[in-house]
């Protein structure tokens, strides 16, 4: 008899805006757990990163007779010989080169400060530090292979030997993984299967573009100021490499700092520095980057600025680096069930009405 008298749409509605209600006003216990979460995680995350990256070495190889357990020695053996080869040989230079750029970034705040009447020694001091403290990191690595990063020594060594350790691990077992995940899938539902393969398809063509983006953003860089006579030359191709996980504002930092520089060391070499920072973004933006990336993953520049800032206001330097990819989920999820999701608000279009 009162069955009938119930509104369940309304009933439903309220149980929906009382969630949302103790949802909204809790964010910040819930943002604090989801922090603590990602903190515990991330070595894990990190490590599945790497293993997800690097397996497609290891399946080529296998591909080729090797025996898995070789081919994942082989990768792990090659790929931390060149790291710390690398190391060895770009530390001291980049020791050498950091040293000369704080004492250019110093001198440019000082004329700055000279030139418009401006205070700026906690800028300076705040700068000097970090840099004195990442040069004298670097300086003890070079010269007895010991690193002391403000007191954190013991916290990040901890942190690389586990990432190391599971993303052997992970690598080891990434086909089986990948197997027990698909296998799953595709019992649950074989659209919920092509979903995930999508989905591996973006994210693995985000990743070896990212990887190959930023190697030829380190020799780019790296020669063009090379040639220009840059003091700092070397550094600001390891900038443009690494700050090419943050799109657009990576390249603009180390553009900016490439400028300051070379308008306190000579006239000549900032005109040349200028032609640089005007060309080569150009040179990536409309030709490397589409030619490295390819059609997929094509995603539209103010789309790319308006995740970066979401990100970085969200969750920092992690949130910005995350951004792109988060975007590349939520954009091929859509794709994906984009017919569906009409379905769906037609239906609920029909009922409302």
């Amino acid at each position: 008899m009162y069955k009938n008298r119930i509104n369940y749409k309304l009933l439903n509605l309220l149980i929906l805006m009382g969630l949302l209600y103790i949802i909204v006003t809790n964010i910040g216990t819930w943002y604090s757990i989801l922090v603590s979460v990602i903190k515990i995680c991330l070595p894990f995350i990190i490590a599945f990163g790497i293993a997800y990256a690097l397996n497609p070495l290891v399946r080529k190889l296998v591909s080729k007779g090797i025996n898995k357990s070789l081919a994942v020695t082989i990768v792990v053996v090659g790929v931390t010989t060149v790291i710390i080869g690398l190391l060895v040989i770009t530390l001291p230079l980049l020791y050498n080169q950091l040293i000369t750029f704080a004492s250019n970034f110093g001198q440019v705040l000082e004329d700055i400060g000279d030139k418009f009447n401006v205070n700026l020694s906690f800028i300076s001091d705040l700068s000097g530090d970090y840099l004195d403290n990442i040069i004298a990191s670097i300086g003890n690595f070079v010269k007895d292979g010991s690193i002391d990063i403000v007191g954190k020594t013991t916290s990040i060594l901890g942190k690389i030997v586990i990432t190391f350790v599971v993303s052997i691990y992970f690598l080891a077992y990434m086909d089986k993984i990948r197997k027990v995940v698909g296998n799953f899938f595709k019992q649950t539902k074989n659209k919920i299967y092509r979903y995930v393969k999508a989905l591996d398809y973006e994210l693995s063509n985000y990743l070896k573009g990212l990887v190959l983006f930023m190697i030829i953003q380190f020799f780019e860089y790296s020669l063009v100021f090379f040639i220009v006579g840059h003091p700092n030359w070397f550094l600001f191709g390891v900038l443009a490499s690494l700050t090419t996980v943050i799109p657009y504002f990576g390249g603009l930092i180390t553009n900016l700092l490439a400028l300051l520089t070379a308008s306190v060391i000579d006239p000549n070499l900032f005109i040349a520095t200028v032609i640089i920072c005007l060309i080569f973004p150009q040179l990536d933006g409309y030709y490397i980057s589409p030619k490295v990336y390819g059609k997929t993953n094509n995603i539209n520049p103010l789309v790319t600025i308006m995740m970066v800032s979401i990100g970085g206001t969200v969750g920092g330097v992690l949130g910005i680096i995350i951004a792109l990819p988060i975007y590349i989920v939520i954009s091929s999820s859509y794709r994906f069930f984009k017919s569906d999701i009409k379905k769906g608000v037609k239906k609920v279009k029909a009922e409302l009405s």
